[in-house]
């Protein structure tokens, strides 16, 4: 495919421990309804400055994995899931929630694509500027491991809990450029998570970097 080109105004990454962030309080209805994974999600993503309202685009593999896992045992028990999870189990949940707290009406996103997730929805978030480029686009990705009990049935690479938030701006007006390119791959490659390849990529400002998924392989450098 086309290289994408796009800025980066901001990042931030957090795992499941709780740090203080600048930026909105975190509600306590909130709080108790959104799971551990879903909370880095949220935090990372309220730590990013934006002088106006950016799309969203949420991405993640397994997305808020114990509240699936809660459904499920409630239902093998006999019982309905609550409405509470039920309502919040939907894939786009936590793009709706962070819509609702910060009063965001722009479009939002949300994607599951295995393990090329977040390489997807950085394409998705790189299409979405270059679509509408007077828009600023926020990336947030954010999975955790299955527990055990729950294989994979294509081997994902190890990776702990993490959340990250991009903020993707023109990249005449960021004061980093990236360019990034996709390959099919003919066979499966999971070395390492993409995610925290890229992660990595932008704290040590290396000139380019590559991960591979299950059908993709995908390239950024610095330009």
């Amino acid at each position: 495919m086309a290289d994408l080109a796009f800025g980066i105004a901001a990042c931030a990454a957090t795992g499941l421990e709780p740090r203080t962030i600048d930026g909105p309080a975190v509600p306590l209805m909130l709080r108790r309804r959104v799971s551990p994974i879903g909370q880095a999600a949220l935090r990372a993503a309220w730590s990013l400055p934006s002088d106006r309202p950016p799309r969203l685009v949420f991405a993640s593999r397994n997305g808020e994995i114990d509240r699936t896992l809660t459904m499920l045992r409630q239902l093998a028990e006999g019982d309905g899931p609550s409405p509470a999870d039920f309502s919040l189990g939907v894939h786009n949940a936590l793009a709706g929630l962070l819509s609702v707290v910060t009063r965001n009406r722009g479009g939002h996103t949300a994607l599951a694509a295995g393990i090329d997730s977040f390489g997807f929805g950085l394409m998705e978030a790189a299409a979405s500027l270059i679509e509408q480029p007077d828009e600023p686009v926020m990336l947030v990705y954010y999975d955790a491991p299955l527990p055990p009990g729950y294989p994979d049935t294509i081997q994902a690479p190890q990776q702990a809990a993490l959340a990250l938030a991009l903020l993707l701006v023109p990249p005449t007006i960021a004061p980093r450029h990236v360019v990034m390119t996709a390959t099919p791959l003919r066979t499966p490659e999971t070395a390492e998570a993409a995610a925290t390849v890229f992660l990595r990529f932008l704290q040590t400002g290396a000139p380019a970097a590559s991960a591979a998924g299950e059908r993709m392989r995908w390239d950024w450098r610095h330009v």
